[in-house]
């Protein structure tokens, strides 16, 4: 009978769409929040804030900090842990495999900052976020790519979840180096310790957790105090965690890859979304969208993504250093190549980061990011849906 009952939820989890499809619900529901009746609430208890540990040794944040601070250190763990397996024995292993999205995740990141740059350059210290544009969702992108099932051939599938990968680990070295405030050092040497005993944990293959979990509790407090965004420790913690490539059992790596990966998805990212994306719309209009913060995050994220994904992957194939993907066409490859354009997360994420000083401009921040990843979701999947045939 629990079967029974249980089988579509089973069903629908099972769904390579289903991430993406709960981060835009928790979305939609933060948008709903935000301008109704319950928005004072809703900002309130984001901002509400919560003592963990002692005063003497603790930290008190708001509800949105310890979200993005503690919770996000999380995602960006199993974001490294997927990285480090690709790269040890998954797709980004083979090197003519790994060109084409490295490349096109180049250009995906480079040329929507050059957009973001040139409409802000004018404008002073709004410059700051010109990172915003350059990461995609992979959780969204898949979901969208998903939908359309059989129709898109699985070497598309393959090349845009490692150029969002590959992404995702240019945002982890732009945060690391452009958005860290100044440095403590004294936590600084206490996180270099910290590391080192995480890396003869490895040294030695330790398979259990529990040690790297309590050297990984002290790495982010550390982290956190040291200037250095504490979402950098989720990173340090999963680059030490063992993954030997011929390892005939399930390596930690795995293990902890396959436990949490369910929570960040269905957890810590619509929890995200729903802290994040919530904005009053109230006194938004079509001028609202042409500020330069809001107009350079869209036309990074439209314009800059698809452009700068598709031009280094065609060059980078005319000139034979690179493959084009298998059972695909130019018409098909751009059409994926929109979709990149889908910011969200980390876009959301990094626009925290870069206006944490200058937090008015956060609601053109999200108007941007939201109207950019909604625009390349929508032409992307019908641009795919029309060049594409069902199967």
């Amino acid at each position: 009978m629990i079967n029974y009952f249980t089988a579509p939820f089973r069903w629908f989890f099972k769904l390579e769409a289903a991430s993406g499809l709960v981060l835009l619900l928790a979305a939609i529901v933060a948008l709903i929040l935000s301008n109704s009746n319950f928005s004072d609430l809703y900002f309130k208890i984001l901002s509400i804030h919560l003592l963990i540990g002692t005063e003497s040794f603790g930290l008190d944040l708001s509800i949105l900090h310890w979200i993005n601070d503690a919770l996000m250190a999380v995602f960006f763990f199993i974001v490294t842990l997927e990285i480090k397996r690709e790269f040890i024995q998954g797709e980004l292993s083979k090197p003519k495999q790994a060109l084409l999205p490295i490349i096109g995740a180049v250009g995906g990141m480079a040329v929507p900052a050059l957009i973001y740059i040139i409409i802000n350059f004018e404008t002073g210290y709004t410059i700051k976020g010109w990172a915003i544009p350059s990461a995609t969702d992979i959780a969204f992108s898949i979901g969208v790519l998903s939908l359309l099932g059989s129709r898109v051939p699985i070497s598309l599938k393959v090349f845009l979840v490692a150029l969002a990968i590959i992404d995702d680990l240019g945002a982890i070295i732009i945060i690391a180096f452009f958005y860290s405030s100044e440095l403590q050092y004294n936590y600084l040497l206490l996180m270099v310790v910290s590391f080192i005993l995480l890396l003869l944990f490895n040294k030695f293959n330790i398979k259990k957790f529990t040690p790297f979990f309590l050297i990984g509790i002290l790495l982010w407090y550390f982290t956190h105090g040291s200037g250095i965004h504490s979402t950098i420790a989720g990173v340090l913690l999963a680059a030490t965690i063992p993954h030997r490539k011929n390892e005939k059992d399930y390596s930690l790596l795995l293990k902890l890859e396959h436990m949490l990966s369910p929570y960040v998805a269905f957890g810590i990212m619509p929890l995200f979304a729903l802290a994040n994306a919530g904005v009053v719309l109230k006194d938004i209009s079509f001028n609202s969208l042409l500020a330069p913060v809001p107009l350079g995050i869209l036309c990074g994220l439209f314009f800059g993504k698809q452009i700068g994904v598709f031009l280094f992957s065609f060059i980078s194939v005319k000139l034979k250093i690179a493959e084009m993907p298998s059972n695909s066409n130019w018409i098909k490859f751009y059409a994926v190549g929109i979709l990149t354009g889908i910011g969200f997360t980390m876009s959301l994420f990094v626009g925290n980061l870069a206006f944490v000083d200058h937090i008015n401009e956060m609601d053109g921040v999200k108007i941007g990011v939201l109207s950019g990843s909604f625009l390349s979701a929508i032409v992307g999947y019908f641009m795919l849906f029309i060049v594409t045939k069902k199967k």
